[in-house]
C-alpha cells in the first residue's frame, strides 16, 4: 500500500512538473522576444482579437510567415519592421516558442468606463 502511495506521489509530481520544464526549455533570450509580441498577440501568443492569435501554431507557417514579413513579399503595416529586426535563428527560435504554447482564451479584462475621468 505504501509502494502504491508513494509511485502515485511520483506521478503527480512527473505531471505537475511538465510544464514547468516545458518553460525552462526556450532561452531567456526567446522568452524575452516572444514576451515582446504580447502585446498585440497576447499572452503566450493568445490573442484578444484584432490580431492572429500565435499559440500552437505550426513551426513552419510561422517562419514562413515572418520571412515574408521581412522580405516584404507579405504586405504588413508594422509587422515587416518587427521581421527585419529578428535574425533567422531567432524567427525558428519564436517559431518554436508559440508553437509549444496550448491554445487558449485568455482572460479578458472587464470593459472599464472613462466617463467623467477627467
Amino acid at each position: 500500500m505504501n509502494r502504491l502511495r508513494i509511485n502515485l506521489v511520483l506521478i503527480l509530481c512527473c505531471q505537475w512538473s511538465l510544464p514547468l520544464l516545458a518553460e525552462e526549455s526556450f532561452s531567456q533570450a526567446t522568452t524575452t522576444l516572444a514576451a515582446s509580441c504580447a502585446a498585440c498577440h497576447g499572452p503566450q501568443g493568445n490573442s484578444l482579437g484584432g490580431t492572429p492569435t500565435l499559440a500552437a501554431l505550426n513551426n513552419d507557417y510561422f517562419i514562413q510567415r515572418m520571412q515574408g514579413f521581412r522580405s516584404g513579399a507579405i504586405p504588413a503595416t508594422v509587422m515587416h519592421q518587427h521581421a527585419k529586426g529578428l535574425t533567422d535563428e531567432e524567427i525558428i527560435a519564436l517559431a518554436a516558442y508559440f508553437a509549444a504554447q496550448p491554445r487558449g482564451t485568455p482572460l479578458v479584462a472587464p470593459q472599464q468606463s472613462f466617463k467623467g475621468a477627467q
